[in-house]
């Protein structure tokens, strides 16, 4: 959670900057973003977005993808005792998170041409599909003097691990959960050039699948993953 109250400071500054009369006009943008949140890593993943104003020329419509991976909350990586390489403990798959996503964006405040902050409140949401694929690691087998790679189980004795399996690797074994997700944030546009999009959107985004999914042996499995996010985004708009 400290990691994002120095943003709610920033909320209050930006939405004054924000309110101003002299606006320019716009039909369409498509933007891209990077995204941190409480349930993903250091990257938690990637964003992709279309909007289009409809006739109330203060509200869009919105057509979203999100690909992240979400992780389970008691994940914590491990150096390996011969390779020192890290590995994550118990961790038996990854989850990675595709988002469709369809809504509206409401302009709080518009900016003016290269000054001001454009202030939107987004609410979207729609299916997920969850691609559950197992988490690889390398081992020395016992008796053998060649490792190998194979999804972790509670079979493999910690000191014979390696580290982890290759990137990707096991993606071609994974298996579908469906799900939905909704969220509800406030997009900040402060681009200086005029068909030019940079901001940052901050809120909070529910996903909930069919079952439980395990991610991890010996710990409690979750088929709701609520999560507070920041999401880096740049694009275009005309």
């Amino acid at each position: 959670m400290r990691f994002y109250l120095p943003i709610l400071c920033l909320l209050v500054s930006f939405v004054s900057l924000g309110q101003t009369q002299d606006s320019y006009d716009y039909q369409s943008e498509f933007t891209w973003g990077i995204n941190k949140n409480t349930f993903g890593g250091l990257i938690g993943g990637i964003t992709f977005k279309k909007a289009r104003k409809l006739k109330n020329d203060r509200i869009l419509e919105t057509f979203g993808v999100e690909l992240v991976n979400i992780k389970h909350p008691q994940e914590v990586r491990k150096n390996a005792a011969f390779t020192n390489n890290p590995y994550i403990p118990g961790k038996t798959n990854y989850l990675y998170g595709i988002r469709l996503q369809y809504g509206r964006d409401l302009i709080l405040f518009k900016k003016a041409p290269q000054r001001g902050v454009e202030v939107k409140a987004v609410f979207a949401g729609g299916p997920s599909i969850g691609l559950i694929s197992p988490y690889y690691v390398e081992y020395q087998p016992d008796n053998s003097s060649v490792s190998r790679f194979a999804p972790f189980t509670e079979d493999i004795p910690q000191g014979a691990i390696y580290g982890p399996g290759r990137l990707f690797q096991g993606l071609g074994d994974s298996k579908a959960a469906l799900g939905l997700n909704v969220k509800a944030a406030i997009n900040f546009e402060m681009g200086t050039i005029k068909d030019q999009v940079t901001g940052f959107e901050a809120g909070i985004l529910v996903d909930t699948y069919s079952r439980d999914i395990e991610l991890m042996l010996n710990r409690k499995q979750y088929s709701v993953f609520p999560t507070l996010f920041l999401t880096l985004f740049y694009g275009s708009r005309r």
